[in-house]
């Protein structure tokens, strides 16, 4: 039973692209990190990481880069939306112009800024 998982893991096909292929072999490394953990050989290195993975800091480290990343995101969103304010705003100040261009002509003797 468990020869077929095993089987089945090695049989399959590399991915078609280098960030799948890459999980694929995240994944195959940490089945052979489990197997060797069950089984008990496996090196005081793999037990260390493991270990590190497992503490309280390592969890506020994982948090704390999570909140980075929305941190980044809204920041991101934030001045992608004052983008489209500002070209909103650039509009609104051309079509004023417009309008107060097409109001007052010059030939009634008013000088216009542009």
């Amino acid at each position: 039973m468990g020869k077929r998982k095993e089987d089945s893991q090695k049989s399959s096909p590399p991915a078609l692209n280098p960030d799948a292929r890459e999980n694929q072999l995240i994944s195959l490394a940490q089945s052979e990190a489990e197997k060797r953990l069950r089984d008990g050989t496996a090196s005081s290195q793999l037990l260390v990481h493991y270990l590190k993975l497992g503490t309280a800091k390592a969890r506020l480290e994982k948090q704390l880069l999570s909140a980075q990343v929305e941190l980044a995101k809204a920041k991101t969103e934030a001045y992608n939306e004052m983008k489209k304010q500002s070209a909103s705003y650039d509009e609104a100040v051309k079509a004023m112009k417009r309008y107060g261009s097409a109001a007052v002509t010059p030939d009634e003797g008013y000088e216009i800024d542009d």
